[in-house]
This record gives structure tokens, sequence and C-alpha cells, in this order.
């Protein structure tokens, strides 16, 4: 299979590193220094578990790389409005497109059947330019469960985790699925198939919708938050708001509130990628993390007060700092 890496940041690049070193035949698409760097120097990977450096081929027009097999999204979810309609060079009807984004991703909708059934959210998919790029058929579900930056161009520090979830739309176990898992595991990833993927999404949006945006206004790591006595409250109560909206969506969450947030907290003095991006000068994914599932819970009806206020708190961190609109 020909593996394609379409933002080749600190998550995508860690995982076109690690099944380049394994011996797959992948690319990295990417611009700027990164994107020399790479060209010059590969990818290097420093980790607890051991540094690498990777060759695989760097790209930094989409042209130049023709039709792959399989297609790993790893732009922050803001960036995939502008990205998504450059993808036609690359894309098959046979193309299966991962996306790893963080939140409610563009496709959460379409297949999903009801009353929501093809539901376009407006703050992750503006106009339906996803949506028009990119086919329902392809779309291959994913979670990320690790940390990554990039500590310079060209080199990923991992921090922790290993673990990526896959599952498709309509919970079928797939073949395509199946050996996208096979090729993850060989490179030394975890690689769990899921036939819930929409439900545990909701358990990741749970933390991100909560401790995220806080973490952004606090400057905390997440084990502080947790801790705080007067922090803790705040994040329990959006939680549960964001649970609500799930449960109105007959989502019913395999984990308790409780068991997420002892979850959270075992994650340590971790800076959020939120937080990361604020330090960084970047945008943050306030719209793809938070913003939507108020958008969702406007459609149900749900005030949503404590989530509403850390979202406009956020938003306005986000606009003071760069002088424009929050992402």
């Amino acid at each position: 299979m020909k593996f394609l890496v379409v933002g080749a940041g600190a998550i995508g690049a860690y995982i076109g590193a690690r099944m380049s070193h394994a011996g797959f035949d992948v690319t990295l698409f990417a611009r700027g220094p990164h994107l020399r760097a790479m060209q010059e120097h590969g990818v290097t990977v420093k980790s607890s578990e051991g540094d690498f450096t990777a060759r695989p081929a760097i790209a930094g027009s989409l042209e130049e790389v023709g039709p792959a097999d399989v297609v790993f999204l790893g732009v922050k979810a803001h960036s995939l409005p502008q990205l998504a309609p450059l993808l036609k060079p690359v894309l098959r009807p046979e193309t299966t497109v991962v996306s790893t984004q963080n939140g409610i991703p563009w496709w959460y909708f379409q297949g999903f059947g009801g009353e929501l059934e093809g539901l376009r959210l407006e703050r992750v998919d503006p106009g339906g330019v996803i949506s028009s790029a990119i086919a329902a058929r392809s779309v291959l579900g994913s979670i990320v469960y690790f940390s990554t930056e990039i500590s310079s161009p060209g080199v990923i520090q991992h921090i922790e985790g290993n673990r990526i979830t896959l599952g498709e739309p309509d919970g079928s176990r797939s073949d395509r699925c199946r050996r996208i898992a096979e090729a993850l595991v060989a490179s030394g990833l975890r690689a769990p198939v899921t036939a819930r993927i929409r439900h545990e999404i909701w358990v990741k949006v749970l933390g991100n919708a909560s401790v995220n945006p806080v973490s952004a206004l606090t400057r905390a790591t997440v084990v502080q938050i947790m801790r705080d006595p007067g922090v803790s409250p705040v994040i329990r109560n959006i939680m549960q708001e964001v649970e609500e909206v799930s449960r109105k969506m007959g989502m019913e969450l395999p984990i308790t509130i409780e068991q997420r947030m002892a979850g959270a907290e075992k994650v340590g003095e971790h800076k959020t990628s939120m937080l990361q991006d604020l330090e960084a000068g970047r945008p943050m994914e306030l719209e793809a993390l938070v913003g939507a599932v108020i958008e969702l819970g406007e459609r149900m009806g749900l005030a949503m007060p404590y989530t509403r206020t850390v979202y406009g708190l956020t938003k306005l961190l986000a606009q003071s700092v760069s002088g424009h609109s929050a992402k």
C-alpha cells in the first residue's frame, strides 16, 4: 500500500516516521522550514522508547505525489476547509482517508441515520467544503491517544502514548481497516479496531471540550486542573453538559464522568494540545473541540452555561493574542 500523510506536523510526522522506519511506502506532505529540514535530514523521532531517524519521501506539492491508497489527514481541524479541495490529485475512488482530528469530525453525521442524518456542522465544515471534497465512503475514523510535538524543524519529540484507535463509521469490520491497523502495529503503534468509533469520539470530546479550553485560560497542566478544588468542579459540569448532548443523540457513553476525570488526572504534568498551540502562537482548535458541541446543543435546546462561558472566554483570549477570530 502507498501511504500519504497530509499535514506532517507533530502527529502526522510521527506516524509517518514510524511507518517509514518499519519499511512501508510513505510520503509526507509538509510546508515551510519543517518541509526543508525533513527533505535534507529526514525525520528524527526522540522518545523514551528510543530515538531514530526515518527517511520517507517528502513532498511540498500534492501534484507530485499522485494517487495514494491511504491518506492520513494530520492537520488540525481548522486547517481542513482550506486543505480538502487541494486533495484531488491524491484521491481515487478506492483511496481510504483516515481522519485524525480532535473534536467532532466533519464526517460524523454521514450515514448516522435518523433525523440527524447528513447534518453538517458549520463550525467544523463551513459551507460544506470538506464533505464536498472527500467522499463519505472514503472515510475511516480514528482517535489519536498519544502526545508529540515538533521540538525543531524535522525533529519530533514523542511525549507519551502510542495508541491510535481505528473504526469504520458504519461499525463494520472491514478489510481496509484491518490492513491499516496491521501496518500501524507493525510500525510499533497500538491500533485497536472498534465497532463503536462514534461513541468513543464522545469519550475523548468529554475531555477535549472541558480540559483543553480551561488549560488555555489557566496555562495549567492536566493534573493541576483535575486536582484544583476550584477548577475540577467546572470540568465536571462541562463534562455533564457535553454528556447530555451525546445522550440526546442516542450515544450511550461506555464510561462515567468520574472515570473520565480520573483518566485525565493520570495523564499527569501534560500540556494539552490547545495550550501548546496558544504558547506557540498557533490558532487553537476551539471550534471543532468546543464550538461544534455548542452548535449541537443549540439544535437540541440545551443551555450549556458552563461550556458556553469557557468557550466565550477562550475565544476572546484567542482574539486578544492573535488579533483575529479563533478557529
